[in-house]
Formats: structure tokens, sequence, C-alpha cells
């Protein structure tokens, strides 16, 4: 089926190449390669990565499990112009040439601006790197130009006023974010449909805060009879018209082959499915979990090498089980870093996607593990 906005893109479900499996620091290529198999076997097409993914890996991987085993008409590849690798404009050109020798291709079908909010846009805007960005797809080596977007409605509309030539905008959308007045994923959404730009959603589960419920909000999905938990919050994203494409980071074959088993056929949300995520949403939103998606941005500046989603996650599981694997948690903390040895330069606010306090939150998680 061919995609509505797009028609060289097959259906409206992608493959985001940001969580992939790994076999200590280095991506399992094997496993890889059996997912990107098995994804294009299902008649899907659309693969999306950054250069910062994975600490420059998932580019390179992408060229041993995709661009180097399959002709270029097999596949739509998505790379995005990401603030902390360029200062000028002259700086842009050749990150491009790299990222694309990186994917082994010589285009790209879509490149999107990254992580766009208030304070990066200025330096796009101060770098011409939406000029320089069109400028390449007037060179036929980019097919469309997007961006990727973390910040409120109003940003996002500021941005579409002043660069009317972006052809899709990829927002954090999912049924958990869609109120929250941080995210403003429904009004993000709004300025999309009020623009006419296609949607890309990243996040559809939240980073994985979606796939294994806590039991009274999971049982109230599993009483609709059938589907796993990422199901319900995959397709609530892909149920939106403006949705042109939902990216899903599966890191194993176990995940894709669940993604693919309700995408393939995809069908949208019918009433009482979106009545019950509601409830679904209402339970979580009471619990008072922390919002880290776990794209662990903050991770690479961080000086102390604390891995702050991972502490994160430790404390939203001890929110929503009230249990925690303390054994786990103090092995990774010996390896790398305690969350008390946060020195607060606040690297990690400055860079995170969610605006997160990271600096209280790792006092709050030292309080809890460490005490």
């Amino acid at each position: 089926m061919q995609n509505k906005f797009f028609p060289e893109i097959h259906n409206n479900f992608g493959f985001g190449m940001m969580r992939l499996p790994m076999l200590g620091d280095e991506v399992d290529i094997a496993q890889t390669r059996q997912m990107v198999d098995a994804f294009l076997s299902a008649g899907f097409n659309y693969f999306d990565t950054a250069h910062g993914y994975i600490g420059g890996r998932s580019e390179l991987a992408i060229r041993e499990t995709l661009t180097g085993r399959y002709p270029r008409d097999r596949y739509i590849l998505t790379d995005k112009l990401t603030g902390s690798y360029f200062e000028k404009q002259e700086d842009i050109v050749p990150l491009f040439e790299k990222q694309l020798a990186a994917c082994g291709v010589d285009y790209f079908d879509f490149y999107l601006m990254h992580s766009q909010d208030a304070a990066s846009f200025e330096k796009f805007k101060r770098c011409r790197a939406y000029e320089t960005a069109l400028e390449l797809k007037e060179q036929g080596r980019v097919k469309h130009v997007g961006l990727s977007f973390h910040d409120k409605a109003d940003v996002l509309e500021r941005i579409l006023t002043e660069y009317p030539q972006m052809e899709v905008v990829q927002i954090q959308f999912n049924y958990l974010d869609y109120e929250d007045p941080s995210v403003e994923s429904r009004k993000v959404y709004e300025v999309c449909e009020k623009f006419g730009k296609p949607v890309i959603v990243m996040e559809p589960v939240k980073g994985g805060k979606l796939v294994s419920l806590p039991e009274e909000a999971h049982r109230i999905l599993a009483d609709l009879g059938g589907g796993s938990d990422a199901s319900y919050a995959i397709r609530y994203a892909a149920s939106f018209p403006q949705i042109c494409m939902v990216l899903s980071g599966m890191s194993d074959t176990v995940q894709m082959a669940d993604n693919l088993s309700f995408m393939r056929d995809f069908r949208p949300m019918d009433d009482r499915e979106l009545a019950a995520v509601e409830k679904v949403r209402d339970i979580l939103s009471s619990m008072g979990t922390v919002p880290c998606t776990g794209c662990r941005y903050c991770t690479e500046g961080c000086p102390m090498g604390i891995r702050i989603p991972d502490i994160l996650a430790y404390l939203n599981e001890k929110i929503m089980f009230n249990q925690w694997n303390e054994y786990f948690y103090r092995r990774e903390a010996i390896r790398n870093a305690s969350a008390s040895d946060c020195i607060k330069c606040g690297q990690c606010e400055d860079i995170c996607p969610q605006h997160l306090p990271i600096r209280d939150l790792l006092e709050q998680a030292a309080e809890v593990f460490e005490r």
C-alpha cells in the first residue's frame, strides 16, 4: 500500500534505527540484518537515522545491514542535520558528505533539521542550515526537506511561517503526551494540520514506557481481547489523519515481529479502543513518572559518564511497580557513575528534548537508591 502523502513510501510504519540490538557497546549486526530483512519482506521500506545515534554507530550499521545489501530503490532513507556537529554554514556540506559515506548512499530521501526548539532554531538560522538543506534538494542530493521538533506549538508555528518550504514535520506523539503541557503533542499536531504538513511520529511508545504497562493499566487493554500494550500505542498514533509515518525504535527481532503483526494490515483505533487508551492515560498520568524517553542525548556530554536514562528508568520502575533491582543499579553505578556523582554542570538539561530538570532528578535518585 502506498503512503497517502509520499507515494514512494510503502505503508505508514517506519524502522527507527536509534535503539538497535547491541552486543556490549557495538551493534548486533547479525540480528539487525534479520530485522531489516523481516521489515522489507513485510512490505515496508522507510528507515530513519541520525549522525549521533548510538554514538555514530547507527549510520554505519545501516550500511552493513541495509544499503550494502539491497538496491537503492528498495528503501527510503532519512537522515538528520544535528546542531552539535556544526558551528557555521561551511561545516554543513562536509558533514552531509560524511553522513552519505557512513550510510553508503549518494542521496537521502528525507533530510531533517534535527531536534528543533527555540534555541536550536536560532543557531540553524544563523548558520543558514535550512537554506543549505534546500540547496542540497535543488542539487538532487536530498529528495525532501523537513524538521524534527521538540518544543511548544508556538515555536513550530514560527518555524513553519519562516520556512514554508518544509515538507514534513517529525514530532513526539503518543497517547500519554497528547495533552501533556510540557510536550503539547496535540497542539503541535494541530499546527502541522494548520500548515498542511504531513507528520512523522517519533516516540509512539514513549521510549518503551507504553510497552509494558503497570498491571492496572495493562488489564484495561488486555480486556479488549488481543494485542500487546505496544500495539495500542503505535496504532493510536497512526490513527490520526495527518500522520504519514509512525517510527518504532525496535531493538530485537521479537519487537520487530510484534510490530509487523499489527502494522502489516493496519487498522485504525475504534471508539472502544480509544476509550480504553484514555483510561490508561489517566492511570499513568496520576503516577508521577519521569517523562524520559531514553534518547540518550544527555549521556554524550556528561563529564562524569553518568548513564542518566538508566538511572531515571530505575526511578520510574520504583514509582510504577514499587520495586527495583538494587544489585543491577549498583553494578551499573560502579561500572560508570552513580547519581550522586553529578557535578550539576547542566549540560544534560541543555540538550534534553523533554526539558527535564535532570540535576534535581539525579538528586532524587541518589536519595532513593544510595541512602
